[in-house]
């Protein structure tokens, strides 16, 4: 009997018996977050893995963006994963953290970088990703959600990644005021011709921007146009839309499955504005004291100097 107890004492579990590609592929499935602050702690052969470069092509660094309760500096961690990956990472999902110099950071160390996804991330600026995308030739696919940048990053981005495939630029949409401004639709269709898949959820272009879109976009195969209150697809412009786009989202369309907030915000006004040649970039200015509040707050919380002691040992 005693000896049956130790060999059972003893006897490997099963998920350490996993090839090593499995358990890499299973590993990425938590994020980065707790792959850093928990699944390398496991054991010793966990542990070797999680510091193969091969296990951080892919960066997931998902939160819930309660970055006060957060004892982490995700930022940090970051920049400690992307060194991980010695170059070949090329895909990261960032989320409510970060910043132009993380961004750059990443960048000038992983060219190789082909999917970037940026979630409210306001620490982040255009400026910040025109210097970023310099760097990334091989980007195909750059999705910003409630990251704000202009038409003059956007034709940055176009000029310096001419393998984007993929964009996708979301704003909270508003019917209040009436605001027109086709400057990001026209930056899309004369900087990214290569485009297959593009979502504008939330955008102030007109009929005028869509046309151009379609002019020069050539190759798109799905266009999301959900909360574009300024678009309307009747006559030839709806039907050259149904004739290009095999996947086509209309502005009132459902957006149970968009996955974010898309609540109408409307901001009160006199009921006569109408307002073109104004941006979503203009608003964020206009509203200047709530963002700037947000941004300063994520921004301040992800390079916060946290007390040693209050910081995982995941280095």
């Amino acid at each position: 009997m005693a000896s049956s107890s130790s060999d059972s004492a003893e006897a490997t579990p099963p998920w350490l018996e996993l090839p090593r590609e499995m358990t890499t592929t299973i590993l990425q499935k938590l994020g980065a977050i707790e792959i850093l602050t928990t699944a390398e702690k496991v054991c010793t052969s966990w542990r070797s893995l999680c510091q193969e470069a091969a296990m951080w092509q892919s960066i997931d660094m998902r939160n819930e963006g309660n970055l006060w309760e957060m004892p982490y500096d995700l930022e940090k961690m970051c920049r400690h994963a992307v060194d991980r990956s010695q170059g070949q990472l090329i895909d990261i999902n960032i989320e409510y953290f970060g910043s132009d110099e993380l961004l750059l950071y990443i960048s000038q160390r992983c060219p190789q970088l082909r999917r970037l996804r940026l979630v409210l991330c306001y620490g982040i600026t255009g400026e910040g990703v025109v210097e970023a995308v310099k760097n990334l030739p091989l980007l195909e696919e750059l999705h910003l959600y409630y990251t704000y940048i202009d038409n003059e990053a956007i034709e940055a981005v176009g000029r310096c990644c001419p393998l984007l495939t993929s964009f996708k630029l979301n704003n909270h949409g508003y019917k209040l005021p009436h605001i027109v401004c086709d400057l990001e639709a026209l930056a899309v269709a004369e900087n990214m011709p290569k485009l297959r898949h593009l979502q504008l959820f939330g955008n102030k272009m007109s009929n005028e921007g869509l046309q151009a879109i379609l002019d020069g976009c050539p190759h798109l195969e799905s266009l999301d146009l959900r909360q574009c209150f300024n678009v309307h697809l009747a006559g030839n412009l709806g039907k050259l839309c149904c004739e290009r786009i095999k996947d086509l989202r209309r502005p009132h369309d459902s957006t149970d499955d968009y996955g974010f907030d898309a609540e109408i915000h409307d901001y009160e006004t006199s009921g006569d504005d109408y307002i073109t040649g104004y941006s979503d970039i203009d608003m964020v200015s206009d509203y200047g004291d709530y963002l700037e509040f947000s941004g300063g707050s994520m921004s301040s919380i992800s390079s916060y100097e946290y007390e040693d002691e209050l910081l995982v040992d995941w280095e």
